[in-house]
């Protein structure tokens, strides 16, 4: 039995029918996805979700979203466009040389950086190429104070980069998974630094994959709230909506709050509760603009000097037509100030941010819009997490965790979802890594370089 059908326990769940056992899939909600989810706005008469990307690096989430057929559901993009306020662009992308040097000719010829800063970036970036540290004692802040990183480096590289990957501020991101980000992305491969983007609301994004454990026999049991969860007669007893389920083997794959309070029932969970209480949630925050008119001929980009760390050009993403108008979604991470203001707050100064950057908004009409605050959307990589984050196997058999925030060795990600799944459907049938994708390869100059 899986409870929780998010992208954790999805995979898990698709990875274990797959291999022939009998899984009954719980999920509280009306639909599967977890927190990447979209649905339809009451007011709006829109359909919207806070926006996911994947990378190229990406390779278990991209395994599970091509094992259901939906690869052709990700739009790809090779380059990244930097805007800086009143619209000057800085674009990297790839230049034919291996990797690591892959953007490094779009690097050096970036405007939003001096030469000062760029040398600093690419010291810095030497430190990553090997890999990235083992440990996660050192904060991120530590390591750009230690490296001497100039003050416009920070904004217009590190910052919109780390914050944006790791939905935090760098004193609650360890050096270790910022360095994860770098070395996958910018220095690996040309291919790990591709980014994805799902070219249809997010419940309608993972449908396929939902088919699919359905396809290989998975029972699936919707508005169905797990509420208490207890050990009997060597096996497990799952209680939800007055119903009893009887397993002999469950994976939780449900985030940390509701793990934790399901365990409560669990004889001896002390430890691992306590370990729980490490855990920080970190919210993004969305805004949902729906124009008469085209605004930008840009699909998305990250914004520099503002609140606003992306925008997306939705409506260019899954290609609507010229007279639908158009929709853009910004994305605000690490939104804890957003969480304290209104609506109309939040709007107007979006607005007026956007503005500098998309001129021809001051002559479109705006149709409507909408705020969207995910509190919990995401949790931190704090300095020392690592030690917390609890293996997918427990101490008590039959019983395993699945979640983002189990030890995968990656960050809050759909990707780190999908690999906790993965994890724990191996070692549910006592091999680890049965069922997990094979790592992006090192290219060019990398394959000799890199450590792994």
């Amino acid at each position: 039995m899986v409870v929780g059908g998010g992208l954790a326990g999805l995979a898990a769940a698709v990875a274990l029918a797959g291999d022939g056992a009998s899984v009954t899939l719980l999920e509280r909600r009306p639909s599967f996805g977890g927190r990447a989810y979209s649905y339809e706005h009451p007011a709006l008469a829109e359909t919207v979700d806070s926006q996911h990307v994947v990378l190229g690096c990406c390779t278990n989430l991209l395994g599970l979203v091509g094992q259901a057929g939906a690869g052709e559901l990700v739009r790809w993009y090779d380059e990244l466009t930097f805007l800086e306020p009143g619209g000057r662009k800085s674009v990297m992308k790839p230049s034919g040389l291996p990797a690591p040097l892959h953007q490094a000719m779009s690097f050096l010829r970036a405007p939003m950086l001096g030469l000062k800063d760029k040398v600093g970036i690419a010291a810095g970036l030497l430190q990553f190429l090997r890999g990235y540290p083992a440990g996660d004692a050192e904060s991120f802040a530590t390591w750009l104070k230690r490296t001497g990183q100039t003050e416009r480096a920070i904004r217009h590289f590190w910052e919109p980069v780390v914050v944006g990957a790791l939905n935090d501020g760098f004193e609650q991101c360890s050096t270790k998974y910022a360095g994860k980000v770098f070395h996958e992305t910018f220095l690996k491969s040309e291919v790990g630094g591709r980014l994805g983007i799902p070219a249809a609301p997010l419940t309608e994004f993972f449908e396929p994959v939902v088919a699919l454990a359905e396809r290989l026999g998975v029972t699936v049991k919707l508005k169905c709230g797990v509420d208490g969860l207890e050990r009997r007669d060597g096996g497990w007893v799952v209680r939800a909506e007055e119903r009893e389920f009887v397993a002999d083997t469950v994976v939780l794959a449900t985030d940390f709050r509701q793990t934790r309070k399901l365990l409560d029932g669990v004889g001896g969970a002390g430890a691992i509760a306590s370990d729980l209480e490490r855990f920080v949630a970190a919210p993004i925050t969305t805004v949902h603009l729906w124009y008469d008119r085209d605004v930008t001929e840009m699909d998305h980009a990250v914004l520099l000097d503002t609140r606003i760390q992306w925008v997306f050009a939705k409506s260019r993403i899954r290609r609507w037509g010229a007279e639908r108008g158009s929709y853009l979604e910004l994305v605000i991470s690490a939104s804890w100030a957003e969480l304290g203001m209104g609506r109309e707050e939040i709007l107007a100064s979006a607005l007026r941010e956007l503005e500098l950057f998309f001129p021809k908004v001051r002559e479109a009409r705006l149709v409507k819009s909408g705020v969207l605050k995910e509190a919990r959307a995401t949790f931190s990589v704090v300095p020392g997490l690592d030690a917390f984050r609890p293996e997918q196997r427990t101490e008590w058999p039959g019983l395993f965790l699945a979640g983002d925030w189990t030890a995968t060795e990656w960050p809050s990600t759909m990707e780190g979802a999908v690999r906790s799944g993965r994890l724990a459907a191996g070692a549910v049938v006592g091999e680890a890594g049965r069922f997990m994708a094979t790592e992006t390869p090192a290219s060019g100059l990398m394959r000799w370089l890199n450590r792994d």
